[in-house]
């Protein structure tokens, strides 16, 4: 039987390819609609924010940044992740040589990943928030190794320079808590964020149950 209820306008605040697979993975077709905020000014304004808080920060104004942008009822979700080392952030690279060198100091550690989530009903303006916090432990890799996987570009624009769900999973160790926060938006947390607006994450599946 099909569901009678009005389809539901789903936007992910976020250009990660990493989300957006994560979500259609899970049955979910988001539209796409990038925040374009600009994170460096943001982290800016809040130099004592705590990794977690960090990454929610950005979460939430990248939810807001879409949220106003947009017309008519929504859900849109914003998505930030910072890697926790030493109880310092680690951000996107950006370039080979900073990848290099965080990679060097992650060797057999392990960290936290923190992904920090913000759900607005663009409809009634009312809002969900949260945190989700994974730890992961970090292998090592031969000079060759390292060279090979800078060349691909891959670690350069994913928090802390590492992907669970692409060529560097090889080279974790471990994780414990939720994988899908590694890779950028943990579905458990999104999931308890929507029910909390009063939207059941099943009705969000692009599936015909027929």
């Amino acid at each position: 039987m099909n569901d009678p209820e009005t389809p539901i306008r789903f936007v992910l605040a976020s250009r990660s390819p990493a989300r957006l697979a994560t979500l259609r993975a899970a049955g979910v077709e988001p539209e796409v609609i990038v925040s374009d905020v600009d994170e460096e000014a943001i982290e800016a304004t809040i130099p004592d924010a705590t990794p977690a808080e960090l990454a929610q920060v950005l979460a939430r104004a990248k939810a807001e940044a879409v949220a106003q942008a947009i017309s008519g009822p929504g859900i849109v979700v914003g998505c930030d992740s910072v890697f926790e080392l030493d109880g310092r952030p680690y951000g996107k690279p950006g370039k080979s040589d900073v990848a290099r060198e965080r990679w060097q100091q992650m060797f057999g550690k392990t960290g936290v990943l923190h992904t920090g989530h913000c759900v607005i009903d663009t409809a009634t303006h009312e809002r969900a928030e949260a945190t989700a916090s994974t730890t992961v432990t970090m292998g090592t890799m031969m000079p060759r190794e390292m060279d090979d996987y800078l060349a691909t570009g891959e670690p350069l624009e994913v928090a802390g320079g590492f992907t669970l769900d692409g060529l560097g999973a090889a080279f974790i160790e471990s994780i414990q808590g939720d994988p899908s926060t590694v890779i950028g938006i943990s579905l458990p947390t999104l999931r308890r964020l929507l029910a909390d607006l009063g939207v059941r994450w099943t009705a969000l599946w692009n599936t015909d149950l027929d």
